[in-house]
């Protein structure tokens, strides 16, 4: 139930640590644990220490829980909505893990990291993919070598081949009703820009 400003909020136990989210209307999610960022996480393997970056973070969710087991200074929230990134910013400090670094970007656009162990995204379902486009493409060279791109979706296709083209393959899971997608940056170039071999 909202109240007069809009706000509402939930608790969830996700990867063996405790969160307390306020949400708003209009953000995505809002009554509730979003079951696809669910079956995401439980795909991820987090350790101390690990830069993560979520992007297009919502309420904070998925990088809140990355900050609780990584570590607040290792990890980068953003979302395209101002709303989002302040309501993030907000969960952060009630959650303890304050540290965390909270941007408004549309996509990749306004941040300058690069580097990170892990991208975590629940992108928006569009028919025409353009943000989803980039951020597998521009996810792509933000990732050190060894990183790791996670994305959860209703659909299956286009992004299995999407990320084997840019990364050269793809795990896919199917979990809660999604498929979860795990990319691996494997070298300095794009799959299908690399040389052939042979």
């Amino acid at each position: 139930m909202a109240d007069e400003r809009g706000c509402m909020g939930f608790e969830a136990e996700i990867l063996g640590q405790r969160v307390t989210l306020e949400t708003r209307r209009g953000l995505f999610s809002p009554e509730h644990a979003d079951r696809g960022t669910l079956a995401m996480l439980k795909q991820v393997h987090i350790f101390p220490g690990m830069r993560i970056m979520d992007l297009g973070c919502g309420c904070g969710i998925a990088g809140i829980v990355a900050a609780k087991i990584a570590g607040e200074e290792n990890v980068l929230l953003s979302d395209v909505d101002p709303v989002a990134v302040e309501t993030a910013r907000r969960n952060a400090e009630r959650n303890g893990v304050g540290g965390v670094r909270c941007v408004v970007s549309d996509g990749f656009r306004d941040i300058e990291e690069t580097g990170f162990d892990l991208i975590l995204s629940n992108p928006p379902y569009q028919t025409d993919f353009s943000v989803a486009k980039g951020f597998i493409e521009k996810g792509f060279n933000r990732l050190k070598i060894g990183g790791r791109l996670y994305m959860v979706t209703k659909r299956r296709e286009w992004y299995k081949n999407k990320l084997i083209s840019v990364f050269g393959g793809v795990e896919i899971r199917e979990a809660d009703g999604y498929f979860v997608f795990a990319a691996e940056r494997r070298g300095l170039r794009y799959a299908n820009r690399a040389p052939r071999r042979g």
